[in-house]
């Protein structure tokens, strides 16, 4: 099914809502095709490819919301979930934030489908999937199993219509590889990964993959554990993205209006040390999570959300900013056609500083250069409290010494940001989330 065909499906629906009492109407049609391979030992044990389409309908009536969504886009099928998206509008309540947002006047200009990788035969993403394990495999003789080596991608259109006269449409696609191995010495086992998420086929390297996942893994055999000490700790890209998932949920507007969020009245004060500048970008040249629009049709915008420590604001839907007087910041989110949009953050990062790591390292006697954490899902993100496990590499006189497991980091979120006292070029993304090494100028890790 073509954009064309959408559009016509997507107006359909408008008029017939809008005939059938709406005060408001939107349709959201999206499709996916995907595919994933997976490789061990150079066999093929995955080859999923998945198609994917359909109909999501939001009708407005009386200050109330109804919502439906087909996967069939039939005229009967489709006649049947307006029918029920009034219905269901009936058994909500009045909320003044029920509105859908008007056209805007541009939306930015984004290049985000490569035709590459759709044109690139299935057998060539085989053979690069099975490269990035052979140069994981030929790093080391230590390696010596494939956990995971995989590699997807993805294409996706989106055609959003409103009874406003929104009018909106994109396609967009990405590919990804990744690869875990493990490798073994004395009966030691560790664990390390590798990947890539990108928008453009060429820019895959299966060198970088390999030997990423590889060098991770070898770098923490023989691992030690330590006594319990407050000194510098190092958190790498990787780790410090995991923290984002605190702070993600804590800066919606949604969480702020509920009470449950730990920057609920701090707007304009400091929250975090001054070397600390957090944005999400949604416009971000080559970003995964980028597009033009968010799931409402809102033209999407670069957000900063905290600028040298202090907080400038959250992430807005168009309910939250009717709610606050505001206007959208491009954050209403939809995984796929079948929900409502959410607050979500897009691109979402930690802006860079000018020290190389090496820099960052140098002037650290005694610390912990942390490259895993384990158990970030408990953390809470209302609180700001977070217990985990964690390993990494010791730091002496500036240089990475030898690795370390069996430790754990607590503390809160805030004082975390109030802690970090530098911060490196090396921004890194992970999918849509990315940060730069990070350096607290002193924090308690617990051993043994």
């Amino acid at each position: 099914m073509d954009g064309q065909q959408f559009q016509i499906i997507a107006q359909q629906v408008i008029e017939k809502a809008q005939q059938r009492g709406a005060s408001m109407s939107e349709a959201f049609l999206a499709s996916s095709k995907e595919l994933l391979i997976e490789v061990s030992n150079q066999v093929v044990e995955t080859l999923k490819m998945a198609e994917e389409r359909g109909l999501g309908v939001r009708i407005f009536k009386d200050g109330r919301m109804g919502f439906a969504y087909t996967a069939d886009l039939n005229p009967a099928q489709i006649d049947q979930i307006i029918d029920e998206a009034l219905a269901n509008s009936r058994q909500s309540t009045v909320d003044d934030g029920n509105v859908l947002p008007k056209p805007a006047p541009k939306y930015p200009a984004l290049d985000l489908y490569d035709p590459q990788i759709n044109s690139v035969p299935v057998e060539h993403k085989i053979e690069l999937t099975r490269q990035i394990e052979r140069i994981g495999r030929q790093y080391d003789p230590r390696v010596k199993i494939t956990e995971k080596a995989g590699y997807e991608d993805s294409e996706y259109y989106v055609t959003i219509v409103n009874s406003y006269g929104l009018n909106v449409s994109y396609r967009g696609a990405y590919c990804g590889a990744y690869l875990m191995v493990v490798a073994e010495e004395n009966g030691d086992n560790q664990t390390g990964f590798g990947m890539q998420y990108r928008r453009k086929f060429r820019d895959l390297n299966a060198t970088q993959i390999g030997q990423e996942a590889a060098e991770k893994a070898v770098r923490m055999l023989g691992a030690k554990k330590i006594n319990t000490q407050k000194v510098p700790v190092v958190f790498d890209p990787y780790v410090a993205t995991n923290f984002l998932g605190i702070l993600a949920p804590a800066l919606s507007a949604e969480a702020v209006q509920k009470g449950k969020s730990l920057f609920a009245g701090k707007v304009n004060q400091l929250v975090g040390s001054d070397k600390i500048t957090l944005i999400d970008d949604g416009m971000l040249p080559d970003g995964i999570a980028s597009s033009p629009f968010d799931g409402e049709g809102v033209p999407t915008a670069r957000t900063v959300l905290i600028e040298r420590g202090q907080l400038k604001g959250f992430l807005h839907n168009t309910y939250t900013a009717a709610k606050d007087g505001v206007v959208s910041t491009g954050n209403g989110m939809r995984s796929s056609y079948k929900g409502t949009p959410e607050i979500g953050t897009t691109n979402f990062y930690i802006l860079p500083g000018e020290l190389s790591v090496e820099e960052l390292l140098k002037d650290i006697a005694s610390g912990l250069y942390v490259t895993e954490v384990m158990g970030m899902h408990t953390a809470n993100p209302i609180s700001g409290d977070f217990s985990v496990g964690a390993a990494g590499l010791w730091i002496e006189n500036g240089q990475l010494a030898y690795p370390v497991r069996g430790v754990a980091i607590a503390g809160n979120i805030l004082d975390l940001l109030a802690s970090i006292d530098a911060v490196a070029s090396d921004l890194t993304f992970f999918g849509g989330r990315g940060a730069p090494t990070c350096r607290v100028a002193k924090m308690t890790v617990s051993g043994s």
